[in-house]
């Protein structure tokens, strides 16, 4: 009758089981996080595809700002010819007409222009933001002189500035007068290159910003120079560029073509989010396993705690039940005595009621705290042996190694209970034939009982499982032999009982150490 062995086929059903069930939840939760993952990287590729379409925006721009330029300064050429014919025409001219170069220089009313003659004197300006009165503002207590003085200073401030930007025009008026035109960008461009900018800076905004898409990295396809992220930690320490880039390599990076002769790289990485789902399931299931341990050690305990009960309940009723026919027995010996009977006869009946008292006396421990005391250890293996040794076969040879005097804390009846119970069953496993060997020995903290047969030992797989309440490799066995005396020595003894060695065919040796 092996009982736990059925236990363990149970067990090991319901791990394989488990374990299938958490293979399946893992493959499902890995699909669920790669599909996540594809659409992120769906959702990066369309975002690229959204800042190109960006950068074409303002390359189309910048190419129309070109084309709007040139216009500007043809039509700043013709203005400047107008306005240099008209002034050279004079009324007593035959031909005098100013009419046409005066509608022409008319037109001009957008392109900022200011006149500055060869001596450096301000000649004249046309659409400007500011005049005079702007200064006055600024300067209220200065004289008309002063304000003039500040305009034209500033006048020419400013036609110095424009100079670095469009090339100015200079033209001689009269034989040896010359005055030089210069000019900036007309308001109509000028608010056409502020809605470029600000296309630009979506750009770079969109990249930094882009903190609800992927950590992205843009990086300079030629030069490996960081351009622009959305990863604080980069931002505060460029060196960890390459780090961060390393850590993305498992993604293709996406090149973004801006279109002026270089390509550059963006790297993209696992959202927040996506890391957190792709930890979710070991966390859930290390908490659902953490439930799982407490939910067992306290099932455990519980189990315990009634299988203790049971212990109890049965050793004590054991011993009640043995304390009548004890009773009676030992009546009917002494009359046995008085009737004037050979007295070998009264007096083996004697020892085996003193057998009887001793096991009432074991089961009754059983069920209660067991009283410890020390004494020597080698004379309870000796009495134990003692008695056994009539009681088995004669072909059995009885060796018993513990001659010494080691005192040692234990309850003679009880470690003399587990020291039968071993020998016994090392007995019945040499068939009635062969060698038992007991022997006492010390350790710095320890005392060890050493029980060798040479019976046909115990398979490997049983080693773990022989002290388990019924383990019986006895066909009508119940497994409890082995399994009350790890209780014994565990529980009440503190120490510890386990092989020491076993081969099939050879013989088995069990210790059994108790705590000096």
């Amino acid at each position: 009758m092996n009982l736990y062995s059925n236990k363990q086929k149970w067990k090991i059903a319901l791990l394989v089981f488990a374990l299938l069930l958490v293979g399946v939840s893992l493959f499902v939760s890995n699909r669920i996080v790669s599909k996540v993952a594809e659409r992120e990287k769906e959702r990066a590729q369309h975002w690229v595809g959204a800042i190109q379409k960006k950068i074409e925006l303002v390359q189309l721009t910048n190419k129309t700002f070109s084309e709007l330029r040139e216009q500007e300064r043809d039509k700043m050429s013709l203005w400047v010819e107008a306005t240099t014919e008209a002034a050279k025409k004079s009324p007593l001219d035959e031909d005098f007409s100013n009419n046409f170069p005066l509608t022409i220089a008319k037109r001009n009313t957008d392109i900022p222009v200011i006149a500055v003659d060869d001596d450096g004197y301000i000649s004249g300006s046309r659409n400007l933001d500011f005049d005079t009165s702007s200064l006055r503002g600024l300067y209220p207590n200065a004289t008309r002189k002063e304000i003039i003085q500040n305009y034209d200073d500033s006048l020419l401030v400013l036609a110095g500035i424009w100079k670095k930007k469009n090339a100015s025009f200079t033209v001689e008026v009269f034989d040896g007068f010359f005055i030089s035109y210069y000019y900036t960008d007309s308001k109509g461009i000028t608010e056409l290159e502020y809605k470029r900018d600000s296309l630009i800076e979506a750009f770079n905004t969109d990249l930094i910003n882009n903190e609800s898409l992927v950590p992205v990295l843009l990086v300079d396809g030629t030069t490996k120079k960081l351009i622009r992220t959305n990863i604080p930690e980069v931002n505060k320490k460029e060196s960890r560029t390459k780090e961060f880039i390393q850590s993305m390599s498992s993604n293709e990076p996406l090149l973004i073509d801006f279109q002026n002769g270089t390509k550059s790289k963006l790297y993209y990485g696992a959202s927040p989010e996506l890391k957190q789902l792709q930890y979710f399931p070991y966390i859930q299931f290390i908490v659902i396993g953490l439930f799982a341990f407490i939910g067992y050690v306290i099932f455990s305990t519980f189990r315990k705690a009634e299988q203790n009960q049971v212990w109890a309940g049965m050793a004590k009723e054991t011993a009640h039940q043995l304390g009548t026919p004890l009773s009676s027995l030992m009546a009917w010996v002494q009359l046995l005595e008085s009737k004037e009977i050979d007295p070998m006869v009264t007096k083996e009946m004697q020892k085996d009621i003193d057998r009887l008292e001793k096991v009432t006396d074991r089961f009754s421990k059983i069920g209660s705290n067991a009283q410890l005391s020390d004494n020597d250890i080698c004379l309870t293996v000796r009495n134990v042996m003692s008695y056994l040794k009539p009681r088995i076969s004669n072909k059995i040879n009885v060796i018993v190694n513990s001659n010494g005097n080691i005192q040692v804390k234990h309850n003679a009846s009880l470690i003399e209970w587990v020291v039968e119970n071993i020998a016994k069953n090392a007995v019945d496993t040499m068939a009635a034939e062969g060698q038992l060997e007991v022997h006492v020995s010390e350790a710095i903290n320890w005392v060890h009982i050493d029980i060798k047969d040479t019976g046909k030992g115990i398979p490997q797989h049983q080693l773990s499982t022989i002290f388990e309440p019924g383990f019986s490799s006895k066909k009508r066995g119940w497994g409890l032999g082995l399994s009350l005396v790890k209780r014994i020595v565990k529980e009440y003894h503190k120490g510890n009982v386990f092989v020491l060695e076993s081969q099939l065919d050879i013989g088995t040796t069990f210790r059994i150490s108790l705590p000096r």
